[in-house]
């Protein structure tokens, strides 16, 4: 059901933050009521940690909304299956590195099932491209922002790109002056970023007009998304660490080779950070998914990372766990003992309040606390309401907990979880 039968005047509200403008636009799909979008998915050479779970459930709720208030979207989010890491770790396994990624593969979709992430439209992997790369590449050669080193790498000419730093505010003085060049590279320039690597010994490699070798990780998205989505696309989004340089290398490289504009609004999730620290091995304080998981229900972890802007930091923390535990009790006290699968006349009068302040919280740049306060504000109500006035009102809080991905569990079962209970016993006595 969507939240109004006036799509296109839905439509029209959307505000997005655009990372590439540094200010909130007003969302306008190149197609009517059609919507591309490509997020920067894993690199799958070990088991998803919280960080993924925060960008994943992020652009999963952006999705849903979008897909809610009336746009057909197609969704991709792309798999790297081949780099550094993927190859060290394999190595260090002693297996194939296509036995890894497979492992890695149905380990990542096991956790965002858990978490009811949405599985894309399309999930391309960089070793189904390696044509459309080589040619990419061939394409920036012959435009001359791209060379061939006499090792058999290929790199792009940043100072070619005119616009470079335009997505991350980078200048190319700042970025020179911390620049260094590895004995091992042939490069003209220290900002020049690596197209195409050579194969050393036993590493998996294709061939390519410059030897056999394979991509570099930046490349390997233009190519992706440009031909899933097209040239020029709506939607482009990622993790905070992926801005640069890796979007803003994707700029240059996609601009460069095709001409005119790449993705027209740019969004990035905020960090996830553990107890105000920075997420790391090092710190021990680094959490997998299927770690958390042993100690919280999926549903809980997927309110907790919801229930932050997206764009916002998040704290991961025991007590904003518990909290956002009980706060899904409380959702899910307020459905116990309805008929919340009612069809909804949402101009209702005691119904369109809500509405319209759940769609301006979401129309605001996906302000999800705003749109949870609206939820609550309609538990208070359904707590006081009663007969059919009870099952309308519950009726709409599953239709706004089905925006962002919650409250998908029967009440019943969802308060006998984790609870060892006899129900047989219980009957007979």
């Amino acid at each position: 059901m969507q939240l109004a039968s006036d799509k296109r005047a839905l439509k029209m509200t959307l505000n997005v933050y655009n990372t590439l403008t540094r200010q909130k636009e007003e969302f306008k799909p190149l197609k009517d009521g059609k919507v591309g979008m490509y997020v920067c998915g894993m690199t799958v050479y070990d088991f998803c940690h919280m960080g993924h779970a925060r960008v994943m459930v992020s652009f999963d709720v952006i999705v849903r909304y979008l897909r809610h208030i009336g746009y057909d979207v197609n969704y991709i989010r792309n798999i790297t299956e081949i780099d550094d890491k993927i190859i060290n770790r394999a190595a260090e396994n002693g297996e194939p590195f296509n036995v890894l990624v497979d492992r890695m593969v149905e380990a990542m979709n096991e956790d965002f099932a858990k978490l009811n992430v949405l599985t894309p439209n399309q999930e391309p992997k960089a070793t189904d491209h390696i044509d459309g790369i080589v040619n990419m590449v061939q394409t920036l050669i012959d435009k001359g922002f791209a060379y061939a080193a006499s090792n058999g790498d290929v790199y792009y000419r940043v100072r070619k790109f005119e616009g470079y730093g335009k997505l991350s505010g980078k200048i190319l003085e700042e970025l020179e002056s911390g620049a260094r060049v590895d004995v091992t590279e042939e490069k003209e320039d220290p900002l020049d970023f690596v197209l195409w690597k050579s194969a050393k010994p036993g590493e998996p490699s294709w061939s390519s007009p410059w030897g056999d070798g394979r991509p570099g990780w930046h490349i390997e998205c233009s190519v992706m998304s440009c031909n899933c989505l097209g040239n020029n696309f709506d939607i482009h989004g990622g993790g905070p660490d992926l801005k640069f340089p890796h979007h803003e290398n994707e700029i240059a490289q996609s601009e460069a080779a095709n001409g005119g504009d790449y993705a027209n609004t740019w969004m990035h999730a905020g960090a996830l950070r553990i107890d105000g620290e920075k997420m790391s091995k090092s710190l021990g304080n680094f959490f997998t998914i299927r770690d958390v998981l042993k100690e919280y229900d999926a549903e809980v972890i997927r309110f907790f990372l919801a229930s932050v802007q997206y764009r916002s930091e998040i704290n991961y923390s025991q007590e904003g766990l518990q909290d956002a535990q009980a706060k899904l009790d409380r959702l899910y006290n307020a459905l116990k003992g309805t008929d919340f699968n009612l069809e909804l006349d949402l101009t209702d009068s005691v119904l369109a309040r809500f509405v319209a302040d759940f769609k301006a919280a979401m129309d605001d740049d996906f302000n999800t606390p705003k749109a949870i306060a609206v939820m609550f504000e309609l538990v208070t109500q359904i707590n006081k309401a009663e007969g059919e006035e009870k099952n309308k009102l519950a009726s709409l809080l599953k239709i706004f907990a089905d925006v962002l991905g919650c409250l998908q569990t029967d009440p019943e079962e969802y308060f006998k979880q984790g609870v060892d209970v006899d129900e047989a016993y219980i009957q007979d006595m």
